[in-house]
């Protein structure tokens, strides 16, 4: 995965070199003190160097050129949107594997799971698909793959416990006591 990251980041590199100069009458141009801002906060966490591929200091994101943080703030876009794309896969086929799992015995899930998410065309397919979603459902996304996360860590095998009355009852007399204690 490294391998990759660092071969989109050199792709990222060689394609905001060669973008052309924005026109005076284009669109208004990037937020740079929100962008400056967000270059700051990955150097309060410490994730600057992984994220932008530089490590800076805060009196150097203060300092950094417009173009500066324009640049460093597209590569961020860009590590953002790979790092959502990995996340959304993983927990798509860990709970694919696992539904197929209850239709057909599967001899090694994890190594299905592995063989699937290493998979380039999936990979692709699957990327263009949660990039699609993300660009339509924004921040609905994190719900979405936070529902993704909680299924695949639940045994839907296992038998649910039925309260009796008398576990009810003690459960209430237990609320009770604590409410008034």
């Amino acid at each position: 995965m490294a391998e990759e990251n660092d071969a989109v980041m050199a792709e990222v590199m060689s394609l905001l070199e060669a973008e052309p100069a924005s026109s005076p009458s284009a669109a208004p141009g990037p937020d740079i003190p929100t962008h400056r801002e967000q270059l700051a906060i990955l150097v309060s966490t410490g994730k600057c160097k992984e994220a932008i591929g530089v490590s800076l200091t805060h009196d150097q994101v203060k300092r950094l050129a417009d173009k500066d943080v324009i640049r460093h703030y597209k590569i961020y876009e860009t590590y953002v949107g790979a790092k959502t794309t990995e996340t959304l896969i993983d927990s798509f086929l860990s709970l694919s594997t696992k539904a197929l799992g209850w239709v057909v015995k599967i001899k090694d899930v994890g190594a299905l799971q592995n063989e699937l998410k290493n998979d380039y065309i999936i990979t692709k397919e699957m990327s263009a698909l949660s990039g699609g979603l993300a660009l339509k459902c924004g921040r609905l996304l994190a719900v979405a793959n936070a529902f993704l996360i909680t299924a695949k860590h639940v045994d839907f095998t296992a038998e649910v416990h039925e309260v009796t009355n008398a576990e009810q009852s003690s459960v209430n007399g237990e609320q009770l006591v604590n409410n008034t204690g």
